[in-house]
């Protein structure tokens, strides 16, 4: 997700949500532990006074088959409270259980509601008091998906206003006058709960863009340095061991940049570095793969999940493409650049415990080195040896991948000899 673009944080103006599904989803697991405890409250407190107002049942109607029809029905209430709290201990991180106990919770006290209003109908003008005080939790106090409690809260004053018109003694004014009050209920809650939900989600856009500036470098867009050593690797490494999969990182160093500095002026370079690592961020695997700038003209590539033989792929397809694609610039013109890579594949099914984040770094850096030695525009590539770990790099059991030897595939095959 990219905060740099406005499309990502477009905000639907009748769902009032945002329009990128993903970015949504994002959002909805952000406020999740928030959505959990303000549901949790809510039901609690909702149930309590729903129970709490089987008394008046008893003060209107006395002791009597309707009075328990309709105590049977406040109790439906709380254990629909009850079973949605069951459910959201066991499904916490669900976005649409909380959504499915919100809801259930709105249906389920807004029909009772109806049911007490049908059988207490001379208490109309108290019945439409409280129903302007339950549009505005629905509205407001339980987190729910706009669309669907807005549904919700209509289809519960329409149901209102028809049982006070069949059951009830209001007159023609009266029941105009509570109408437009319901409408008036409505609507105030509507505008409110558009303002809370455009509200979270434009601080969640501010959020967003805080931590996209604070993880991410300012020129390139790429991640930083900072951000790869505190979170971004160590996560990888984790998750690389935890499921015993392939890990690689590729290490790609622009060739002569300096030269390209003193011949064309800072400003080109920038513009060079930006081109190389829009095209390292294209080409690579979005939300899977990383590209972190490492250094001055150097990044850093983490893929996920990727051998030997993929890495070498994918470097190739880079190294050809940064050929292929010269940086274009308004003063200098069409500047060619090419790019040398160090790829260092780990895997962690047979690694064990030399494949740390500073050995690992340090191995594949080597490897690019030995990719400038050998004459840049090239790439030189190795596989984690857990037995050469603590060692000098170059003891690693290596092979060269020169890009420009015309029998340079297949890969496999010339691994496999080095061995």
């Amino acid at each position: 997700m990219n905060p740099e673009s406005p499309s990502e944080f477009a905000i639907d103006p009748v769902r009032v949500e945002f329009r990128n599904v993903e970015t949504e989803r994002a959002f909805q697991r952000h406020h999740l532990i928030r959505s959990r405890s303000s549901l949790h409250l809510t039901l609690l407190f909702c149930s309590a006074f729903y129970l709490a107002f089987a008394m008046t049942d008893v003060a209107a109607l006395g002791y009597g088959r309707v009075t328990l029809v309709l105590f049977v029905g406040r109790m439906l209430v709380a254990i629909t409270a009850v079973m949605g709290l069951y459910l959201l201990r066991d499904q916490s991180e669900s976005i649409v259980a909380h959504w499915f106990v919100a809801s259930a919770a709105e249906v389920v006290g807004m029909a009772t509601f109806a049911l007490i209003v049908w059988f207490r109908p001379s208490e109309i003008p108290w019945h439409a008091m409280s129903l302007c005080i339950m549009l505005m939790v629905v509205y407001v106090f339980i987190p729910n998906r706009l669309v669907i409690a807005k549904g919700i809260a209509i289809a519960a004053t329409a149901a209102f206003i028809l049982i006070a018109v069949e059951k009830g003694t209001l007159t023609g004014s009266d029941a105009l006058t509570m109408s437009m009050l319901l409408l008036l209920a409505n609507s105030f809650g509507l505008v409110a709960a558009r303002r809370y939900h455009r509200l979270w989600r434009d601080e969640y856009r501010a959020l967003m863009d805080l931590k996209h500036q604070s993880i991410r470098d300012h020129l390139t867009g790429c991640y930083n340095r900072r951000h790869l050593h505190e979170a971004l690797l160590p996560m990888e490494i984790a998750r690389a061991e935890r499921s015993r999969h392939w890990l690689t990182l590729v290490v790609c160093d622009i060739d002569h940049f300096k030269r390209i500095n003193d011949t064309f002026g800072h400003q080109t370079g920038d513009a060079v570095l930006q081109h190389i690592a829009a095209l390292l961020q294209a080409m690579t695997r979005r939300h899977v793969d990383s590209v972190v700038r490492y250094g001055g003209e150097e990044f850093l590539l983490v893929l996920s999940q990727t051998d030997l033989d993929g890495a070498l792929s994918a470097a190739e397809r880079l190294r050809a493409a940064i050929v292929d694609n010269p940086t274009v610039e308004a003063v200098s013109g069409s500047i060619p650049t090419t790019a040398s890579f160090g790829v260092l594949a780990v895997d962690f099914s047979i690694a064990a415990h030399g494949a740390t984040e500073k050995s690992l770094i340090a191995a594949a850096d080597a490897l690019l080195y030995e990719a400038k030695e050998a004459g840049r525009n090239s790439i030189r590539c190795g596989e984690w040896s857990d037995a050469a770990a603590g060692r000098v790099v170059g003891s690693l059991p290596l092979t060269i991948y020169d890009s420009g030897s015309p029998d340079r595939y297949p890969l496999h095959a010339d691994w496999a000899e080095a061995q």
